[in-house]
Order: structure tokens, then C-alpha cells, then sequence
């Protein structure tokens, strides 16, 4: 191996981390666009099951093995009365939905999305509407989802046909409710003093249930950090999570500083858990607050055309960005930051899944497949599982317009005690040279390298479309083990599982 660039790696079973919660891999289906209407749900689609789901979109979604899904919104909750959305279709009305400016029919709703989420493997994360209504709202849905029955809203739920609760574990106390954009929109006093009266509420309801604080909606906002401290002062006690959202793009097509910006949701996290904390010294709490990063995805490709739909029709095609191979490499450094906070951050869900800027796009009647970020996702929630260590990496560094002392390698390892495998995710962010990476994994002895996974392209804006799946992984990397020692190119601008497994005696 020659490559004239080199970055140092040191792994240690005992130095961890944490272990992966499997629903830091989670994701999200808002009704916007053709999330619902034309991704997961089209009755007419010659793939469709009896119930009007995409077969072949819901054995892509398996694939994926996403444990938890954010349901129903996203902006859409803050003007959604969720009582549109259950008992017999036929007399479910059509709303104008405010947030995207489309009209919703409640084809869909609670229930069958549960019973969706279900055949593909997953449970639902759910958010109630904090924007239009509040407590007397919340705690009813809680009350028709979770109470096994004998009351008005589980009987109501029984006589549509779901006998067994549904026994919803995570919810959402509203969306995003610093925007300025969102429908009903608060100042962090008014959100906190609504947020914990509602959750005492639903926690009366069910005691069992977690909830997710809404932190700020990006750390550019001007509120941000203050906002999380305010409504903190007030949930603090009532909630085990708070929310954390970011999206980036390369609106300046400079790629050095795009690829960049996994170290702004980096500090981002830091900020926000600096501010959990501060929190809980103040109260002089014992109890230790966790993070929901539950929006983070690239979203800018879409942006231009989505000023030119018209206005109110049912699942228009909104923020359907097309996903180059320079944001696959984006989003596998976002999923290694992600797994560097696995102590803190415990749900995450990539924002979107289907057709909405998602891993998975459809055609109405005609094919689904796979976006170029598919696949570093795939890779991360496949072998991602076990605890993340923290490795101790040299790695050269870059200056660019947004960033300096950026580290061309993005890693992290992630070691599986059952299965006894050990992997390491690696990004060599280098536009030009390899990478070449030395990792000294002294104490994994009797490991061998089974599989070494990249993910390159020479164009960095190749797209994958129905036609063609142009971004790949390939299995043809160089990676070995000797005496303790792994050593792989890592080709310029790639993504790359180096996957280790104990020999067999």
C-alpha cells in the first residue's frame, strides 16, 4: 500500500463508549408530499397489499431494519386533529393541511399506520399536536392508543376494529414549536408551561410512556441554546428526552466545506448536552436527560422546486430531493457522529424514509428503489449493533471556507460482544488522494478481517434513478489483520465497513 496520505487508529474493547440503542437508527414519515399518499400507501399500485400498502416499498424498508418511526409530523402535527384520522375511512374528512399547503384526505391514519409500522419491524414514536390544541387533546390519544378498554376513547378504538392497545411507548410533546414557521408557534415560556402540563397528563393516562421535550429546530436558531435551558426549567422532571434537528446542503457546490458539517451537528450535540446538564445541576437532579436527534438528513436539492407546486393538492411531490454520491458521504459521517454520543443520544431518525428526502423513492404505479444514501445507512443499522468505542484517532486535516482542522478520516468502531464482531466505519474525506489507515485492534486477538465494503464513485454527483443504479457499494476492499494490526486503503472520497470477526477455534 502507497498511499501517500496516512491516518492512526487505536481500538480498545475496554475503552467504550457506550452500547447502540437500536433506535438511534430509527426514521421518520411525515404527512408531506408522497410520504404516505404514493410512498408507503397506494391501493391502486399493483404491488399494493389488501390494506393499500407498497409491498415492495415496505421489503425495502425491512432491509433497512429501522426499529422506530416518527409518525405523524413534523410541522403537519401542530394543525392535525388526530380524531380525522381513525374510525371508518369513508367518513373521514378532507382537510386543508396548513404546514405544506396540500390537502389532507386521513386515508391514513393512526391506526393503520401502526399496523403498518409493524409489518415492517418497527414501533411507532409518536407526536401529539401542540400547536392548534394541547393537554385535553394528548391525553385522549394517549387513552385511545394505550388503555386496554372499559373507557369512552379505548372503546372507541375497539370498535374500530383494534381490540389489543397499541401500547405506544415514545411520544412527541409537539414539533419544532420555536418556529416562527410553526403553526402555533410559542415563546419557550408558553412551550414549557404547556409541555409539562401535558405530560403530566398523558403520564396519568399511561404511566409507562416516555417523552421527548421539543428542543430548538436547528442551532442556527437565534434561541438556540436558551431554549433548551427555558423549557427545560420546566419539563426537566417530567421528560426523558429532548429533541435535536438539523439538516445541511451544499447550496455553494463546495464539497470540502459540505462534507465538513458533520462537525457542526457535532458540537451542536455537545451544546445541547452542556445545557442538559447545567439543567439538572440546577435542580441538583440525579436523573441524567437523553437525547432524540429525531430530524437530521441532507435537504437542499428540492428546495427551488418546491416554491413552484401548486398549492392545495393531495400529495404533491414536496422536498423530493434527487441524493448525489457527495451526500451519501455526508450522511455516513453524520451516522458516525450519531454513534460517538451513543451515551447520550438515543433515538435519531433520519429524516425522511420514502419519497420525502428519504432512502427510498417511488414512482406513483411504477418502481421503487434505492437513493445513494441508502446504503451507508443500511451499512450503519446492519453492523452498527454492540457498543461504540472510542478510538483514539491522528488523522491529517484540511482548512476550508466553513471549517478548519478538519480530519480527512471520520471513524468510529463498533464491537459486537454476542456475535463477536468488531467494525469499523470509516469516510476518508479526501477529494483526490487515498487514505491509508493503520488501526492497531491489538486487543481483539484471533480477529481476522472478513469483509471490507466501500462505497465510491468517481462523479460526486452521480445519482441513482429507476432506471439505474449508478452508487453502489462494491466488496473489493484491501483491508487486513496482522499481528494485531489492520491496515485498508481507504479510496479517495469513500465510505467503507471494515468488518472483523473472532476465528473460530
Amino acid at each position: 500500500m502507497t498511499d501517500r496520505l496516512k491516518a492512526t487508529m487505536v481500538i480498545d474493547r475496554e475503552f467504550q463508549i457506550s452500547a447502540v440503542d437500536p433506535r438511534i437508527y430509527g426514521s421518520f414519515i411525515e404527512h408531506l408530499g408522497r410520504a404516505v399518499y404514493g410512498g408507503i400507501y397506494e391501493p391502486d399500485h399493483p404491488l399494493a397489499d389488501e390494506r393499500g400498502f407498497r409491498t415492495d416499498v415496505m421489503e425495502l424498508v425491512k432491509q433497512l431494519n429501522v426499529p422506530i418511526i416518527r409518525y405523524p409530523g413534523g410541522n403537519f402535527v401542530s394543525g392535525y386533529n388526530w380524531e380525522d384520522g381513525v374510525g371508518p375511512v369513508d367518513k373521514r374528512p378532507r382537510r386543508l393541511e396548513l404546514a405544506w399547503r396540500s390537502i389532507e384526505t386521513n386515508q391514513v391514519g393512526t391506526n393503520e399506520f401502526v399496523e403498518w409500522a409493524k409489518s415492517v419491524n418497527s414501533e411507532v414514536m409518536m407526536a401529539v399536536n401542540l400547536g392548534t390544541r394541547g393537554i385535553d387533546a394528548a391525553r385522549n390519544l394517549v387513552e385511545y392508543c394505550n388503555h386496554p378498554g372499559g373507557t369512552y376513547w379505548s372503546d372507541l378504538r375497539i370498535s374500530h376494529g383494534y381490540r389489543k392497545p397499541h401500547r405506544i411507548k415514545i411520544w412527541c410533546l409537539g414539533n419544532e414549536m420555536d418556529g416562527p414557521w410553526q403553526i402555533g408557534h410559542k415563546t419557550a415560556e408558553e412551550y414549557g408551561r404547556l409541555a409539562v402540563e401535558t405530560a403530566r397528563a398523558m403520564k396519568m393516562v399511561d404511566p409507562e410512556i416516555e417523552l421527548v421535550s421539543c428542543g430548538s429546530s436547528g442551532s442556527s436558531m437565534p434561541t438556540f441554546p436558551e431554549w433548551e435551558a427555558v423549557t427545560l426549567e420546566h419539563t426537566y422532571d417530567e421528560v426523558d428526552y429532548i429533541s435535536l434537528h438539523s439538516y445541511y446542503g451544499n447550496r455553494n457546490n463546495d464539497t470540502p466545506s459540505f462534507l465538513a458539517k458533520s462537525l457542526d451537528m457535532d458540537q451542536y450535540i455537545r451544546t445541547v448536552i452542556a445545557t442538559c446538564d447545567y439543567i439538572k445541576a440546577k435542580k441538583r437532579s440525579k436523573k441524567t436527560l437523553y437525547l432524540s436527534f429525531d430530524e437530521w438528513n441532507v435537504w437542499y436539492h428540492s428546495n427551488e422546486a418546491d416554491k413552484n407546486i401548486e398549492p392545495w393538492l393531495v400529495a404533491p411531490p414536496l422536498l423530493e430531493d434527487v441524493y448525489n454520491f457527495e451526500d451519501a458521504l455526508l450522511v455516513g459521517c453524520m451516522l458516525i457522529t450519531l454513534l460517538k454520543h451513543a451515551d447520550r443520544v438515543k433515538i435519531a431518525c433520519l429524516a425522511q424514509l420514502v419519497n420525502v428526502i428519504a432512502p427510498i423513492m417511488t414512482e406513483n404505479g411504477g418502481k421503487a428503489w434505492k437513493q445513494t444514501i441508502y446504503y451507508p445507512f443500511l451499512h450503519a443499522s446492519t453492523y452498527g449493533r454492540g457498543t461504540v468505542l472510542n478510538p483514539v484517532v491522528s488523522s491529517p486535516k484540511y482548512d476550508c471556507a466553513e471549517f478548519t482542522d478538519v480530519p480527512y478520516l471520520e471513524s468510529v468502531a463498533v464491537y459486537n460482544e454476542e456475535r463477536e464482531e468488531l467494525t469499523i466505519f470509516a469516510v476518508n474525506r479526501h477529494l483526490a488522494e487515498p487514505l491509508l489507515l493503520q488501526c492497531d485492534a491489538r486487543s481483539f486477538e484471533n480477529y481476522r478481517v472478513i469483509e471490507h465494503i466501500i462505497l465510491e464513485h468517481e462523479d460526486l454527483k452521480a445519482v441513482n434513478t429507476a432506471e439505474e443504479e449508478r452508487v453502489k457499494p462494491h466488496h473489493n476492499g484491501n483491508a487486513e489483520m496482522r499481528e494485531g494490526m489492520v491496515t485498508a486503503s481507504l479510496p479517495k472520497a469513500s465510505w467503507n465497513v471494515i468488518r472483523l470477526k473472532r476465528k473460530k477455534p
